[in-house]
């Protein structure tokens, strides 16, 4: 078949597979089977543990509470006049559900100014980025997830005001991160071995 006649299925297939690539994990219980899945994700973490200390386990964590790994996820509009579609409640966006001026100030600090919300390698770093800073400003350790996932939620200032300290609803969600975190850890404790091995060169999106 000539090459040109090819060109419309290899078009198809690659945005195929760019959409499937975007797409949450099947099993969001199991960290084996997310990056068994997506072994571009397992890279990513790795990279973002090694450079801001973050366990894997703890950014998968965030990022599964924040958007269910949906990369296009953005808060639900308000009302207008009751009827109308009105404005988002926030600007948080994409796999960490980041506002914009933390995604900015992430950009600007971790010298990755191209980065994209929807690129989960972007996300990952800038997860365990923030919790980096997070133990920088308010002595968070990096392994602890509960505390670590107010911190994020509420802001540094925030947090260290104690704003969390009567939202019953955010401290339930803190703590359905740490175990969520807890769970993963024991998960790649048993399988994690084989993710190192001669991974395949797949492009992260």
């Amino acid at each position: 078949m000539p090459m040109l006649s090819r060109l419309p299925l290899i078009i198809v297939t690659l945005c195929s597979l760019a959409a499937c690539a975007k797409t949450p994990p099947q099993n969001v219980s199991n960290a084996c089977d997310i990056f068994e899945e997506k072994r571009s994700w397992y890279r990513a973490t790795k990279k973002a543990q090694k450079r801001w200390g973050m366990p894997k386990s703890l950014q998968l964590a965030i990022i599964r509470q924040e958007s269910g790994f949906d990369a296009s996820a953005k808060p639900k509009r308000g009302k207008f006049l009751f009827v109308f579609p009105g404005k988002r409640k926030s600007s948080a966006r994409g796999y960490p559900q980041a506002l914009d001026g933390t995604w900015d100030q992430y950009k600007k600090s971790a010298g990755n100014r191209g980065a994209s919300r929807k690129n989960f390698r972007d996300a990952a770093d800038f997860v365990a980025w923030y919790g980096a800073e997070s133990r920088r400003r308010n002595g968070i350790s990096l392994s602890d997830g509960y505390r670590q996932y107010l911190a994020y939620h509420e802001g540094w200032a925030g947090y260290a005001r104690g704003t969390y300290r009567r939202k019953s609803t955010l401290k339930r969600a803190a703590r359905i991160v740490d175990s969520t975190a807890r769970n993963y850890q024991a998960q790649l404790s048993r399988c994690e071995k084989r993710f190192n091995r001669g991974i395949p060169l797949i492009p992260f999106i």
